[in-house]
């Protein structure tokens, strides 16, 4: 696990106590030079009860700000509360779009 990931893993745990928390570094599909930047986080969490698509999205993009002020270039994410994942965990079709980066030449 990589320390970016590490500190990912522990942003989130910290303050969204989550159900289940599963983190994929994806950064192996990056169309540039190797990096630690791409991610995928799949977030089950009461807390996003009440609370819409963006507004979970915002929660986790304001909860690694400094992540994402700092090189993490991709967050794929999906945040759902208990129930939703209970109800889309056999359907979950949770893949990254492919990278585009600046570092792509064409």
């Amino acid at each position: 696990m990589s320390s970016r990931e590490s500190r990912i893993r522990e942003s989130l745990e910290k303050a969204l106590v989550p159900t289940l928390l599963e983190i994929e570094n994806e950064s192996h599909m990056h169309s540039g030079p190797k990096s630690d930047t791409h991610f995928k986080v799949l977030i089950v969490s009461p807390s996003f009860e009440g609370k819409s698509r963006i507004d979970r999205q915002r929660i986790v993009n304001d909860l690694l700000k400094e992540e994402l002020q700092t090189g993490l270039h991709a967050l794929t994410q999906k945040a759902l509360t208990p129930q939703e994942f209970e109800v889309q965990k056999d359907a979950l079709n949770f893949i990254s779009p492919e990278c585009r980066g600046g570092s792509k030449r064409s």
